[in-house]
C-alpha cells in the first residue's frame, strides 16, 4: 500500500460508513408514512404530532441524562431550535395533515423533492457549492419524482400537496442545520437536544389535543405511534445525522431520493395500495441519479 493509499483509506472507510448509515436511516424513515396512517386510525393529527414528539423527547432526555451530556453552548442553540421546529414539530404536523387527504404512495413521492431542497438550503447556509454534475443529477431526480407525483394526481397539485410542500421546506432547513451541527456535536446529540428543545411545545399540543380529538387506541394505532416516536422521531435521526456528519449534507441528502420508492413498496405490501406502472421507471432514474451524486466530489 502506498503512502497515498494509507492517507486516503480512512477517508474511504468513513465515506462508506457514512453512506451505509444514511441508507439505513432512509429505510427507517420510509416506514414513517405507513406508521402515520396507522396512528391516525386511533388518534387525531394534532395528537399524533404531540405524542410522538413528547415520547421521543422523554426518550432523548433519558439518553442525555444517562450519558451525562453537558448542555450545548449558546452558539449551537439557533441550529438546534431549527431542528426542533422543522423536524420535530413542522414536518410531523404538516405531513400528518397531508395524509388525511392523500395516499401514502402519493405523499411519499411528493416528499421526493426533499433531497434537492436540503442540498439547496445547505449550500445557502454553508456557501459550499457542489459541482454542476451533482446539481444536474439532483434536479433530474427531483424532476422524476415530481413528474410521477403530478401523474398520480391527474396533473394538478392537491391540498395535500400544499401541506407536503410546506413540510419539505421546514424539514430541509432542519436537515441542513442539523447536518451542519454534526461538526460540533455527535449526531445523536443533535437530534436528542432537538426533540428535548421541542418538549414544551409537544407537551402543550398533547395536552390540548387529547381532550379535543377522538382517541381510539387500536393495536395498529399504538404500534404506529410507537414507531413514529422511537424510530421516525429519534432513532432514525441518530443514524441520519451521523451519516451526514461523515459524508456531508448534500451527498447524504441525495440518498434520500430512494425513500419515496421504498415507501411505495411498503404502501403496497402493508397498506394494500396499488403501484403505478411508472414506478419502476421512476425508480431506475432515481437510483441512477443517486449513483451520480455519490460519485461526484466537491
Amino acid at each position: 500500500m502506498t503512502a497515498q493509499d494509507s492517507a486516503t483509506h480512512p477517508v474511504a472507510v468513513a465515506a462508506s460508513r457514512g453512506t451505509s448509515l444514511a441508507a439505513l436511516a432512509v429505510v427507517s424513515f420510509s416506514l414513517s408514512f405507513p406508521a402515520t396512517v396507522w396512528a391516525l386510525d386511533g388518534f387525531g393529527p394534532w395528537t399524533v404530532t404531540g405524542v410522538r414528539g413528547l415520547l421521543a423527547g422523554l426518550l432523548a432526555a433519558a439518553c442525555l441524562a444517562g450519558a451525562r451530556v453537558p448542555v450545548p453552548e449558546r452558539r449551537h442553540w439557533p441550529g438546534l431550535l431549527t431542528v426542533a421546529g422543522g423536524c420535530v414539530i413542522g414536518f410531523p404536523l404538516l405531513s400528518t395533515l397531508a395524509l388525511r387527504v392523500s395516499t401514502t404512495a402519493h405523499s411519499a413521492v411528493v416528499i421526493g423533492l426533499l433531497p434537492l431542497a436540503t442540498a439547496a438550503v445547505s449550500a445557502a447556509i454553508t456557501g459550499r457549492r457542489p459541482p454542476r454534475a451533482f446539481w444536474a443529477a439532483a434536479v433530474l431526480g427531483a424532476a422524476a419524482v415530481a413528474s410521477f407525483a403530478l401523474q398520480q394526481s391527474g396533473g394538478l397539485p392537491t391540498s395535500g400537496d400544499l401541506y407536503l410542500f410546506g413540510a419539505l421546506l421546514v424539514c430541509a432547513a432542519g436537515y441542513a442545520q442539523g447536518g451542519g451541527l454534526t461538526s460540533h456535536l455527535p449526531g445523536w446529540q443533535v437530534i436528542a437536544w432537538g426533540v428535548v428543545a421541542a418538549l414544551p411545545v409537544s407537551a402543550l399540543v398533547t395536552a390540548l389535543a387529547l381532550p379535543w380529538e377522538p382517541v381510539r387506541p387500536t393495536a395498529e394505532a399504538v404500534v404506529g405511534m410507537a414507531y413514529l416516536a422511537a424510530v421516525s422521531q429519534f432513532g432514525g435521526f441518530v443514524l441520519w445525522y451521523r451519516g451526514m456528519g461523515l459524508i456531508g449534507v448534500p451527498r447524504a441528502s441525495q440518498i434520500q431520493l430512494a425513500q419515496p420508492l421504498v415507501t411505495l413498496v411498503w404502501s403496497v405490501l402493508l397498506m394494500g395500495e396499488r403501484l403505478s406502472p411508472l414506478a419502476p421507471l421512476t425508480a431506475l432514474v432515481v437510483l441512477c441519479c443517486i449513483a451520480v451524486t455519490q460519485r461526484v466530489r466537491g
